[in-house]
């Protein structure tokens, strides 16, 4: 894909790592590019059941790259054009989205790591909401999915004092799917993966979009939706595997269609 970002497709997953580890993967125009690109390939791709976003190096993004903010910098044209098209990509996703957080996520790093559906901690990862500390609000989403997780006072606390935490801490928050002690780090984020690429692709994406639309339709809108979705879902291949295997007592063998 590039310097800013590798790419790479294998065994149903699609792996993308921030690569700029000089600056801590932190986010310039390039890498804003490359990201974009890798997320709308994985999505176009039918091998791909699953997609992880990690960083190289000891961490996995510390956000906003500092040194190309100027006085005259327009921040809002920055998260529009830059940030913006990364979190609806991955919001629009029918495909689980994992970020594996190997270090530090800090700012739009963070942001990044929210977005996703799915957030794996290494046990020295470290998250904070930097953007307070440089007289910043918290942008690219970061406000909208923080108090979905943890709740509004929470996200006021984490956003005004912007004090780093821990994963165990995270973990207790609600924030972390799964801490992984180093010595297990690439096997059980592997692991992880491959247990998302080998379920139901389709229902996934239902789900996920159902969820989204909890938070802002009424019940009875909701519910309409719901039954047009598991019409969808009940016509894919994977709920006839699934039927046929319930019926024969084996494990089922999802195609992600």
């Amino acid at each position: 894909m590039g310097e800013a970002i590798q790419y790479e497709c294998s065994n149903n997953i699609a792996w993308i790592r921030l690569n700029r580890t000089d600056k801590l993967n932190s986010f310039n125009e390039i890498m804003h590019k490359e990201m974009l690109l890798a997320l709308k390939d994985a999505e176009r791709n039918q091998e791909v059941r699953c997609i992880v976003i990690t960083g190289n190096g000891r961490a996995f993004s510390a956000g906003e790259d500092l040194e190309g903010v100027t006085d005259d910098l327009d921040h809002g044209e920055v998260i529009r054009s830059r940030y913006t098209p990364v979190i609806l990509q991955i919001s629009r996703s029918k495909k689980p989205i994992v970020s594996a957080v190997n270090g530090v996520a800090a700012g739009s790093g963070l942001s990044l790591a929210l977005a996703c559906d799915f957030r794996l901690l290494h046990e020295k990862a470290k998250l904070v909401q930097a953007f307070i500390h440089v007289g910043l609000i918290p942008d690219s989403g970061n406000l909208f999915y923080l108090p979905k997780l943890i709740g509004h006072a929470k996200a006021m606390e984490l956003a005004v004092f912007g004090e780093k935490i821990s994963s165990q801490q995270a973990m207790e928050l609600g924030l972390a799917t799964k801490v992984i002690t180093e010595d297990a780090w690439d096997n059980e984020v592997q692991s992880f993966a491959l247990t998302l690429a080998c379920l139901p692709t389709k229902a996934f994406g239902l789900i996920k979009e159902q969820l989204s639309r909890s938070w802002e339709m009424p019940l009875d809108e909701f519910l309409e939706a719901e039954s047009y979705s598991q019409r969808i879902a009940g016509l894919s291949y994977d709920h006839k595997e699934g039927v046929i295997a319930f019926k024969e007592k084996r494990k089922p063998d999802f195609q992600g269609n």
